[in-house]
C-alpha cells in the first residue's frame, strides 16, 4: 500500500513574507568553503567578543539551585526588572515603574516582532523605516497590518521625513517603529528628531516603539540618548533594549521592553499565550551583566572603533569614500561603480571571499549601498581591505 503524504499549505501570512534575499549568497559562502577557500564574512551582526567573566559565573552559580530549574514567569524576576530600572536610572536618568512599566523578552527581536499582534488590528497600518531591520516588518506582515515604509535618505542623514508622512496614512497608523542608533544605517538620532516624533505620536494617537538596541556601543565620545528622555515619550512610546550588543551576549537570548505601561501590558498578555518566561539562570546573569561598571564596556567599544578606523581609512586609500559612524558596528557604505547593491556583494564575495550584505536586503531603500559588520578580529578585517581593494 502506497501512502499518500500530506500536502501542507502555507499559511497566507507566510507567504505574504518578503523573500529572503541572501540565500544565493549563503549558497555561493558555503560553496566556496566547501571548495577549501578562506571565506570572510562581514554579514552578520553577531559580536565575537567573549560574554563577561562575571555573568558566566552568575550563570553558573544560579544554574546549581534546584529552585531555578523550574518554570520562570513571563513578566520576569522582580530582581531583574528592578536591575533594568537601576540601570535606566543610572545610565539616561529615565525612572521607569519595575512593576508595570518593564516586560522582559527572550531577546528584544521576539518583543518586536510580537508587538504588532499585540496593538495593531488586521488591516490597521504600521509605520516602518526603509531600510530596516526585517523583524519590524515582518512582525506587522504576520499581524496581517499595512506596512507603509519611512524611506531612510542619505540627505535626511537617514532619519525619516516625519512631516512627509501624509494625514491619511498618520490617522490609519496604530504604531511606529524607530531605531536609533540604526541598524543597517548607523544613523544616530538627536532628541529634536525625537521631540518630532512625539509630538506626531500624541497629535495621531500612534504608539511609537524605539530600538535602542545598540546606544551602548558608540565613539569618539558620543553617548546616544534614550527616546524615553525625551518629555512625553513615555505617554506614547515603548522602548526596546538587549544586552545581547551591550555585553556580547546574542546567543543567551534575554532583552526587555520598558515605557508605557499599558502598551508593556498588551505585549504581556500576548506573551502570557505564547512562552513561559527566561531561564531563570539567564535572568540572574543578565542582572550581573547590568551591575558591572562602565569600563569593560569602554574597552569593548575600543574594540569596535579600531576596527571601524581599519575598514574605514583602508579602503579609503583603495578609493572608497565611506562614512565613519559614530555608533554601532556597522559600516553603510555607498556601491561604487554604479551596479546594484546585490551584484556587488555577490562579486566581492567571489572574487575577494568576503561576505558583505547588499542593502537591498533591508529594504527597496537600501539599494544603492552595502553593510560591513565589524564583527571579526583587526587582523581579519585589514586582510578583507586588501582583498575588496583588488576589486575595486
Amino acid at each position: 500500500m502506497v501512502e499518500v503524504g500530506l500536502t501542507v499549505q502555507k499559511a497566507k501570512r507566510l507567504q505574504a513574507l518578503p523573500p529572503y534575499l541572501f540565500v544565493e549568497l549563503d549558497r555561493a559562502r558555503r560553496k566556496l568553503q566547501a571548495a577549501g577557500h578562506d571565506v570572510i564574512d562581514l554579514g552578520v551582526g553577531d559580536p565575537d567578543l567573549p560574554t563577561p567573566r562575571p555573568v558566566i559565573e552568575r550563570l553558573a552559580q544560579a544554574a546549581q539551585d534546584p529552585a531555578n530549574h523550574r518554570y520562570s514567569f513571563t513578566e520576569g524576576l522582580g530582581v531583574l526588572r528592578q536591575a533594568i530600572a537601576a540601570w535606566y536610572l543610572k545610565r539616561f536618568r529615565v525612572s521607569l515603574d519595575p512593576a508595570t512599566e518593564i516586560l522582559p523578552l527572550l531577546g528584544s527581536k521576539e518583543g518586536i516582532a510580537h508587538l504588532p499582534w499585540a496593538v495593531v488590528n488586521p488591516g490597521e497600518a504600521v509605520l516602518v523605516p526603509d531600510p530596516c531591520y526585517p523583524p519590524y516588518r515582518s512582525g506587522a506582515i504576520l499581524a496581517e497590518a499595512e506596512v507603509i515604509s519611512m524611506p531612510l535618505r542619505a540627505e535626511m542623514d537617514f532619519l525619516p521625513d516625519l512631516g512627509d508622512i501624509n494625514q491619511r496614512a498618520a490617522h490609519r497608523s496604530k504604531l511606529m517603529f524607530l531605531n536609533y542608533p540604526n541598524n543597517p544605517t548607523a544613523a544616530v538620532a538627536s532628541d529634536a528628531f525625537f521631540q518630532e516624533a512625539v509630538e506626531l505620536a500624541r497629535s495621531y494617537e500612534i504608539l511609537i516603539a524605539h530600538d535602542a538596541a545598540y546606544s551602548e556601543l558608540a565613539f569618539d565620545g558620543y553617548r546616544p540618548a534614550s527616546f524615553l528622555q525625551v518629555p512625553g515619550a513615555k505617554e506614547v512610546g515603548i522602548e526596546f533594549h538587549s544586552i545581547s550588543k551591550t555585553f556580547q551576549m546574542t546567543g543567551w537570548r534575554v532583552g526587555w521592553a520598558c515605557g508605557n505601561a499599558t502598551a508593556i501590558a498588551a505585549l504581556n498578555q500576548l506573551k502570557t499565550n505564547l512562552d513561559s518566561g527566561i531561564f531563570q539562570p539567564v535572568q540572574y546573569a543578565a542582572i550581573a551583566a547590568l551591575e558591572m561598571d562602565e569600563q569593560p564596556l569602554r574597552e569593548v567599544c575600543a574594540v569596535y572603533q579600531q576596527r571601524r578606523d581599519a575598514v574605514v581609512d583602508g579602503l579609503a586609500q583603495a578609493g572608497w569614500a565611506i562614512p565613519k559612524p559614530s555608533a554601532t558596528f556597522y559600516l553603510w557604505a555607498p556601491v561604487p561603480g554604479g551596479v546594484s547593491s546585490m551584484d556587488f556583494a555577490r562579486r566581492v564575495l567571489e572574487q575577494a571571499h568576503v561576505v558583505i550584505t547588499p542593502g537591498s536586503g533591508f529594504g527597496p531603500s537600501g539599494e544603492g549601498f552595502v553593510r560591513f559588520s565589524l564583527t571579526v578580529p583587526v587582523e581579519r578585517l585589514r586582510e578583507a581591505v586588501a582583498r575588496i581593494a583588488k576589486v575595486l
